[in-house]
């Protein structure tokens, strides 16, 4: 079995302790300074791509849905995705952006949800980078679903803009919040940084 096999063979232990709240919400607060600037170049950037494709904005989506899985594969305890995902987007909120705290704190929420979901449906044994992936997939499912309920009412979900803006959102969550995060993930364990956890130590090969 190589030393990032993610099929845990006992029962995890998914009682949290003090430094799986402190690390998931380093996370956090990390991944809200990225999502702030992702804000600010939200405009410049995805404004050009809506004019080579209507919907290809999506592909900026990713930028905020990588919290909850990178937290989720270090820290392995329920709620670790939903936990870094509101910290982030609390702090994002505050800072400032043009979307207003509320909204902020909701979407964040459900992204957080939408990562959450496939480590409970694998009961938070499996961690390798294809459960990461659908993670992201299944939080950029949750960010479409938002936006379009709250700000793209006009269009219709199953035409064209719709369908392009779900790809290119599946698209850069599946990149950004799932294999992005795998490789960032086993890079930071590959130092040693991570040996006070399991997902830490299963990367060196470590004992406990």
């Amino acid at each position: 079995m190589s030393s990032t096999q993610s099929a845990a063979k006992s029962r995890p232990n998914l009682q949290w302790r003090v430094v799986d709240i402190a690390v998931a919400s380093a996370i956090g607060v990390a991944s809200a300074f990225i999502y702030w600037v992702a804000a600010l170049l939200y405009t410049p950037i995805g404004g050009p791509l809506e004019v080579l494709l209507p919907g290809l904005s999506g592909l900026m989506n990713g930028l905020w849905l990588f919290a909850g899985p990178l937290a989720a594969v270090i820290v392995r305890k329920p709620g670790a995705a939903v936990y870094a995902e509101v910290v982030a987007a609390v702090l994002e909120a505050l800072v400032g952006n043009q979307w207003g705290g509320a909204e902020t704190f909701v979407i964040g929420l459900v992204q957080g949800i939408g990562a959450e979901l496939v480590f409970l449906f694998v009961a938070y044994r499996v961690w390798n980078v294809l459960t990461l992936t659908l993670s992201g997939i299944v939080s950029a499912v949750g960010c479409w679903g938002y936006t379009f309920l709250t700000h793209l009412q006009g269009f219709d979900m199953t035409g064209a803009y719709g369908l392009w803006y779900l790809v290119a959102t599946v698209i850069s969550g599946a990149l950004v919040a799932g294999v992005l995060m795998w490789y960032l993930y086993v890079g930071i364990a590959k130092t040693g940084a991570l040996d006070r956890f399991a997902s830490g130590r299963e990367v060196r090969g470590a004992r406990a």
